[in-house]
């Protein structure tokens, strides 16, 4: 659960909220967001859907849909890609149009 402080009624999540959650963000975040789902479905069945513990638990499950997505986004480079991208003019990066 995120841990969140109150300020004159709003609610504001410490910014490193996914590394105190201690979840590795490769390997189980379709895992640690079905929790959160789970997590934030319960805070705002006891708290009440207007609550400022609801709205931080919908935040945490939000935040973790879009690393998910950044992670589905960002393309693993192999040794050749990664050397190209250092070295445009190297000739085995050289690209040849038909």
């Amino acid at each position: 659960m995120v841990e969140v402080m109150y300020f004159n009624h709003m609610v504001f999540k410490p910014l490193s909220f996914l590394v105190n959650l201690g979840i590795n963000m490769t390997n189980n975040i379709h895992q640690t967001i079905q929790q959160e789902l789970a997590n934030a479905r319960q805070v705002c069945d006891i708290n009440g859907v207007e609550s400022g513990e609801c709205a931080a638990a919908w935040d945490a499950v939000e935040e973790l849909q879009a690393e998910a997505s950044h992670q589905r986004e960002s393309v693993v480079k192999n040794s050749l890609e990664q050397y190209c991208s250092e070295n445009p003019d190297a000739a085995e990066c050289r690209v040849y149009d038909d």
